[in-house]
């Protein structure tokens, strides 16, 4: 089968950062679904996992955390899928990526695609929603209202993938107020058409813009990015007895100073329940599922924003630049080998 692959971890400038191979078939066993790949997106996680890729690396690796695809085999503890099926999932960190014709991924962390979006559409979705929904409902309990303070959340960096679903997923599920940060006329743009109730640039002082809006401290903060560089503005901004969730890599994260506000801090990685093969590991299906079904309901929408071509390592490499450079706006989606 083909693949998009890479041994040593060259900077997306390389001329030979990823590479056309031809890769061995995977065989589907236990609860595992054979997906013939239709359409991928990029991820910042596959930026990362390349990048720390030690430079002495001699074998293949395959990326991609993404994918919509039909499935075309079934292990023999299959029971919620079968040959034909249209799926989407993020896949796992432990085992071969979506940047390839076939791919194994366990039944328990797949859904069954949104029937309202085509197979580009779709693949915007899975990494970031379940990266969402957790964030929002397993970890901040943004449904459990925080006793006395503002029934608002601050997202920042809130146009990227995560923040985009984000966003809708709180103006479809829950009553809060979404505060979004931005900083280029685009990004507030598109923020603006997928519901944030209120924009404040990122580039400048935080406290000053959150609380002219007049709604007091946020009970919820979720940093999607730059948490190294906010720190200060989410101890001063966060309710006394808030919530905080992150999921960047933020260095030498200083939690003392939420101690007098008793703020709960809390991590969010999507890959948690599948490396670790939790008891609870099959929630992320059944997330899958419910997105489905909010899209299909016209509740939510694909952020599809960049549509680059065909499954290639030239069409990667160029999406891994601008991801990179830090101007994408919602999620690069490529489709067909």
């Amino acid at each position: 089968m083909k693949a998009i692959a890479f041994k040593s971890p060259h900077p997306v400038s390389h001329p030979e950062v990823f590479s056309d191979i031809e890769y061995d078939m995977p065989i589907a066993r236990g609860r595992d679904l054979l997906v013939e790949v239709k359409a991928i997106s990029i991820n910042p996680i596959d930026i990362k996992v390349r990048q720390r890729t030690p430079v002495d690396n001699q074998q293949w690796k395959i990326l991609g955390h993404d994918a919509v695809g039909v499935v075309r085999a079934i292990g023999e503890e299959v029971e919620h899928f079968g040959i034909g099926d249209e799926v989407f999932y993020a896949g796992t960190i432990h085992r071969d990526g979506s940047y390839a014709e076939y791919q194994l991924v366990d039944e328990r962390i797949t859904g069954h695609k949104p029937v309202s979006l085509n197979h580009a559409e779709a693949a915007a979705l899975p990494l970031t929603s379940v990266t969402a929904w957790e964030m929002l409902f397993d970890r901040l309990r943004v449904h459990k209202p925080v006793a006395g303070q503002s029934p608002s959340i601050l997202v920042i960096g809130a146009a990227g993938g995560v923040g985009s679903i984000t966003v809708q997923l709180l103006k479809a599920l829950t009553d809060l107020k979404v505060i979004a940060t931005a900083s280029r006329p685009e990004s507030r743009a598109w923020l603006t058409k997928i519901g944030a109730d209120y924009i404040v640039d990122h580039n400048q002082p935080l406290q000053q813009q959150v609380m002219a809006l007049g709604m007091g401290l946020p009970s919820y903060i979720f940093s999607v990015t730059g948490t190294t560089h906010y720190t200060r503005d989410l101890e001063n901004l966060i309710a006394p007895q808030g919530r905080l969730g992150l999921i960047d890599d933020p260095e030498n994260f200083m939690i003392q100073g939420f101690k007098a506000k008793s703020v709960s801090i809390h991590w969010e990685s999507m890959f948690t329940r599948s490396f670790f093969q939790t008891a609870d590991m099959d929630r992320q299906g059944e997330i899958l599922d419910q997105i489905a079904a909010l899209v299909d309901s016209g509740k939510i929408k694909t952020t599809l924003a960049e549509h680059f071509g065909s499954i290639s390592a030239a069409n990667i490499t160029r999406a891994h630049a601008l991801i990179e450079s830090g101007q994408s706006i919602g999620k690069i989606v490529l489709e067909g080998f």
